[in-house]
């Protein structure tokens, strides 16, 4: 593969239906701060590129769990990491982009959940069983593509209806649910929602573990997740590999403008709509994601 389809499969691999609801549903709940976990990935991904992936080319190997073997020996390992990685797929990402992904469908368009999700399912296993990692690449290029040109859209017509950036920390702060959990202060907007580095003790999204702790985090998923690392040992050569991951840093930057600001956006124009445990569900979409926790 090359490396503009390697870096658009990189990054449409991390932002599925669970990320943009999730993304949007945080950013209501708390802020800018979320952001953090897609600029994170920044500069992983250039550890990837220049660091793990010339490791595991010249190991000769395929898979993470091939490389678990060749590193450590014995074939029990190698099966341990394939069920476990298979389990840790189905309950911690398929099912949550799945649900995302019915839900949005069913609000869209009105369809039958159940329904939703297993056209979904159909769809995918068909174009992965007949096209193989290829297709599974180009298909992530597509969606890359529908997903940032949709953002964008959608960004520009939520900063025109509240007036610009410059209004919406003075909309946000107004922005309280008609509908609240009793006895508790979940629902008023937090002061510190337009900062980044919070206060490591009374924030949220403390900034020492958004800066020392989730690189661990990020440096597992980013580095050695088989879903992420097989697309970039697709590549023709390492050159594309690096590539393909400066892209898809570059495309990792966007989320914070396209998908949490609309969030907090939809929070001051609708405050009506969606009270503290809707935000608080969109929320845990992220969280179960493996993203981090609100």
């Amino acid at each position: 593969m090359t490396w503009w389809p390697i870096g658009a499969s990189l990054f449409a691999s991390s932002e599925g239906a669970g990320l943009f609801i999730g993304l949007a549903g945080s950013g209501a709940a708390g802020g800018l701060a979320v952001a953090g976990f897609e600029w994170n990935a920044t500069y992983v991904l250039l550890a990837l590129a220049w660091v793990f992936v010339p490791i595991y080319v010249s190991s000769e190997i395929i898979t993470m769990p091939e490389y678990i073997q060749k590193r450590y020996g014995g074939q029990r390992i190698r099966m341990y990491l394939s069920v476990l990685s298979l389990l840790l797929s189905v309950f911690t990402k398929i099912s949550i982009d799945l649900y995302a992904g019915a839900l949005f469908v069913h609000i869209c368009l009105g369809w039958n959940f159940y329904l939703s999700t297993l056209l979904m399912l159909a769809i995918t296993a068909l174009y992965t069983i007949a096209g193989g990692l290829a297709a599974v690449i180009y298909t992530d290029a597509l969606q890359t593509l529908i997903m940032v040109v949709g953002a964008v859209i959608l960004t520009v017509k939520a900063f025109d209806q509240i007036g610009g950036y410059e209004h919406l920390a003075t909309a946000y702060a107004r922005a309280i649910p008609s509908r609240i959990v009793a006895n508790t202060t979940c629902h008023l907007p937090r002061e510190d929602a337009m900062h980044m580095f919070r206060d490591p003790h009374t924030g949220d999204l403390p900034w020492t573990g958004m800066t020392f702790g989730l690189t661990i985090m990020a440096t597992w998923y980013w580095c050695t997740d088989q879903v992420i690392v097989q697309r970039s040992l697709s590549a023709r050569d390492l050159n594309h590999a690096k590539a393909g991951s400066i892209l898809a840093s570059y495309l990792k930057m966007l989320p914070m403008c396209l998908m949490v600001m609309p969030g907090m956006i939809s929070r001051a124009l609708f405050p009506g709509r969606a009270g503290a445990r809707g935000w608080a569900g969109a929320a845990e979409v992220t969280r179960k994601r493996g993203k981090g926790c609100m």
